[in-house]
């Protein structure tokens, strides 16, 4: 099998001997190219020339980030993509139950190439930028400017301390929370069109659309907002209409496990599932997120739903902390 490893050389778990004891273990049954990334966008590109060249698997150990490139260069090709956990959070293998472990994970994902063990997975898009697990606007894409600003060192080792601190400082500081920041509206499978802004859409301060559930992990614990999103369905949407501290709280509790679940919400929250697109039109532009990574401030936002378009290696066995 012609296996590609792309490497993010800044990724948070990412050392020498890891990558060395990784190629060495896929180059022992299978015919490995390595790739290593040295700016933003690259491994787009370099996923996109795999699928040219008929590469069969396309590994990648890197964070979210990374993996959302790649998963933008392989969309609707015949290569796979295979996770190897390499970030500070690794949301999106972790989904899959992949370990966190970065040799754990390879032995894993050996095992998944010899059974052939691929699935298709559906993905969302925003602003024609395909997404993994979600994309954000306004708070949560807010605090991962003020996490990029900081430097990629300090988000290599700082991991989720900085991003707990970042949000505090962003929910205090940067965000407005009295004010909605946009409309948005959405449109159902099996709707001919999608809903009017002015008489179906909802205001908002922040909202995240999910292509699967948890939104993310704080240490072990999942981050849970659309519990029933997965891989195989349409998207949701998660609307904030509400980001003061005493609503805001339950909802944080529930979405922990702690407390009601999202759902339970609805005067805090709107909960929309199955969706095949969505449209958010800002009153002033505001930040947008894919996967964990800032890309800017916009002004519009077009969410779409693409079913069974990318190939994703999954293990055999998902890991029990999956579920925790």
């Amino acid at each position: 099998m012609k296996v590609l490893l792309i490497v993010n050389p800044l990724a948070s778990s990412v050392t020498g001997r890891t990558r060395a004891v990784i190629q060495k273990a896929l180059s022992a049954d299978h015919r490995l190219e390595v790739a290593v990334t040295n700016h933003r966008g690259h491994a787009t590109r370099i996923a996109q020339n795999a699928a040219k060249d008929g590469i069969d698997i396309v590994v990648v150990l890197g964070g979210d980030g990374t993996l959302n490139e790649v998963a933008n260069g392989l969309v609707d090709s015949e290569t796979a993509l295979a996770a190897i956990p390499g970030g500070s959070t690794n949301v999106f293998a972790r989904t899959l139950g992949i370990p966190d472990d970065p040799i754990e994970a390879t032995g894993v994902l050996l095992d998944s190439l010899e059974a052939g063990s691929t699935h298709r997975i559906g993905l969302g898009s925003v602003n024609q930028r395909y997404f993994l697990f979600h994309a954000g606007i306004g708070f949560d894409a807010a605090v991962v400017e003020q996490v990029e600003k900081k430097g990629g060192l300090l988000k290599r080792f700082a991991g989720h301390p900085l991003f707990v601190i970042a949000a505090i400082g962003t929910w205090l500081r940067y965000y407005d929370k009295k004010r909605p920041a946009f409309r948005i509206s959405t449109r159902k499978m099996g709707d001919e069109e999608i809903g009017d802004l002015e008489t179906t859409g909802v205001e908002g301060l922040f909202s995240v659309c999910l292509n699967t559930d948890p939104y993310t992990y704080l240490g072990t614990r999942k981050i849970s907002l659309a519990p029933h999103a997965n891989l195989d369905t349409p998207l949701a949407v998660v609307t904030f209409k509400n980001l003061t501290l005493k609503k805001l709280l339950p909802v944080i509790l529930g979405a922990l496990g702690m407390g009601k679940t999202t759902t339970s919400s609805s005067r805090i929250v709107d909960l929309r599932s199955d969706l095949t697109e969505a449209q958010a039109i800002a009153y002033k532009a505001v930040p947008l997120q894919v996967d964990g990574d800032f890309l800017g401030n916009f002004d519009e936002f077009s969410f779409k739903y693409k079913a069974e378009c990318l190939d994703v290696v999954m293990p055999i066995k998902p890991n029990d902390f999956q579920n925790s």
